[in-house]
């Protein structure tokens, strides 16, 4: 049974800075693409950032490139996302998305097959 983990969200002042985590679990998507999302209150789920496990060539959401990092782990079958300057509009639960196939496409959440139970992150003004 696959199982994606997400850990490392909380609450910070704006400017400031959290790493979430996402482990994996069950299999290893080492020729997949592993990806974040979020969801605020009212809000529809929208992409944040993805990584072709394979190329390592990581993809931004304009609204956070330049302050978010996504990298990863191969021992540990693990996502990471950096955000520094988060701003009050960061706010939003966070999800974790993975697949073991290689879409063209990494933006839409159709294109994936797991999702870990998110973690909220909650930025003050």
């Amino acid at each position: 049974q696959v199982q994606l983990v997400e850990s490392g969200g909380g609450l910070v002042q704006a400017g400031g800075s959290l790493r979430l985590s996402c482990a994996a679990s069950g299999r290893t998507f080492s020729r997949g693409v592993m990806a974040w999302f979020r969801q605020a209150p009212g809000k529809e789920r929208e992409f944040v950032s993805a990584l072709r496990w394979s190329s390592e060539t990581p993809i931004y959401s304009d609204s956070v490139k330049g302050r978010f990092t996504i990298s990863r782990d191969n021992n540990e079958n693990t996502v990471y996302l950096q955000m520094n300057g988060l701003k009050p509009e960061d706010t939003a639960v966070y999800y974790c998305a993975a697949t073991g196939s290689t879409p063209v496409f990494v933006i839409g959440r159709r294109v994936y097959d797991y999702w870990g139970q998110g973690t909220q992150v909650t930025v003050s003004s």
